[in-house]
């Protein structure tokens, strides 16, 4: 019994860890994106993101909505020219690692819809979208962009 405690009390200190930044008034992580790196940090809702720039962008046969990775990170603070890598987490902790190659393209972009509504309530609130790349680099519940300089 004193085992499943120890348990139930550390997974309870991960969720209240993963869940926000001191100081943001943020009910839920997957409604938000966090940006981070060097030294910014900044946070953006869907409508955040609807304000900046609009792409669209096809992955296996479906048609996303969102803004362009390279339009939002620069939006963030972010220098382009020198990111070396960016890297996707979902809420569940799984990542992928894109190259600048891919962080630039016009059609990489961070989706908060689909073209013809919401997006799959197993995408979460946000994903990537990177036509013609591998499924596993196309993230879903997409939590935070982590940029490597």
């Amino acid at each position: 019994m004193r085992r499943a405690s120890l348990y139930l009390l550390i997974l309870t200190l991960l969720v209240v860890a993963c869940t926000g930044s001191a100081g943001e008034s943020v009910t839920s992580s997957e409604n938000v994106l966090r940006i981070t790196g060097d030294s910014i940090e900044k946070s953006y809702a869907a409508d955040d993101l609807k304000a900046l720039e609009v792409a669209q962008a096809s992955f296996r046969g479906v048609d996303y909505v969102g803004v362009p990775l390279a339009v939002l990170l620069q939006d963030a603070g972010f220098d382009l020219q020198t990111i070396k890598a960016v890297k996707a987490v979902a809420v569940d902790g799984f990542a992928a690692n894109y190259g600048p190659e891919l962080v630039t393209r016009t059609d990489t972009i961070v989706a908060y819809d689909q073209a013809n509504g919401p997006l799959a309530e197993d995408e979460g609130s946000f994903r990537m979208v990177l036509p013609d790349q591998e499924g596993k680099l196309n993230v879903r519940q997409l939590v935070e962009i982590q940029v490597i300089p």
